[in-house]
């Protein structure tokens, strides 16, 4: 049934919660893991130096990218799931929706904030944005409410 799980991680315990379900569901059906980390390097909201901001962008990013795809690694290595890994860049709900287009992924699984009221209307969702236009199945996991970072 699955083949390749798509599974953006941002290092939080929103996409671990994700993570440990999706390594979960690629043991029992044979499938990879395709891990992927965006930075969101999207400047089109500023009005100052975009080169600049971007730059600065990119390099906080790809720090977090180690960690948190690192994180992926060890588990998907302690189950003995397959695992592919990747740095995008740009917007995050468009990276992953075209990685998962280019990559045939079957399931994609991601976790969810619990933004609610004026957050996710200031900061929108990019798992609600994701689930809303994905050609494939979207999983939602939450993470226990008391280690919600």
């Amino acid at each position: 049934m699955y083949e390749r799980i798509l599974v953006p991680t941002d290092g939080r315990e929103h996409s671990s919660a994700a993570v440990r379900h999706a390594v979960d569901i690629a043991g029992k059906y044979g499938a990879t893991v395709h891990a992927v980390f965006v930075i969101d390097t999207d400047t089109g909201w500023l009005t100052v130096s975009k080169a600049d901001v971007h730059d600065a962008l990119r390099e906080v990013g790809q720090d977090a990218s180690e960690q948190a795809l690192r994180e992926v690694e060890t588990a998907a290595a302690d189950a003995g799931v397959e695992l592919v890994t990747d740095v995008l860049e740009g917007t995050p709900g468009e990276r992953i929706l075209a990685y998962a287009a280019e990559n045939d992924v079957d399931l994609v699984v991601m976790g969810t904030h619990g933004h609610s009221g004026i957050e996710r209307r200031l900061l929108g969702s990019v798992t609600q944005h994701v689930a809303g236009a994905a050609q494939v199945p979207v999983m939602t996991v939450s993470a226990p409410a008391e280690n919600v970072t």
